[in-house]
């Protein structure tokens, strides 16, 4: 991974490599990996996982589709 500094501007190259870490997922697998989880809680996490991103698929398809309103801007 790399990230380009310009302009000796260290704090946002350091904010470019921390999105593109959190984007690839590392965090999420450094917190994973910081502790054993049995391969049946693996097998469980990760079908709970696939299920949701299906189930967000499907709702954002039926979105597009006009078949649920989009979600309104929130109002203050």
């Amino acid at each position: 991974m790399q990230v380009v500094v310009r302009d000796n501007n260290v704090d946002q190259a350091l904010r470019a490599l921390k999105k593109k870490l959190q984007r690839e997922g590392v965090f999420r697998e450094m917190k994973l990996r910081n502790f054993y989880e049995k391969p049946s809680e693996k097998r469980a996490r990760e079908k709970a996982e696939a299920v949701r991103r299906s189930r967000k698929l499907a709702r954002k398809q039926a979105q597009r589709e006009g078949l649920l309103p989009s979600k309104a801007p929130r109002t203050r």
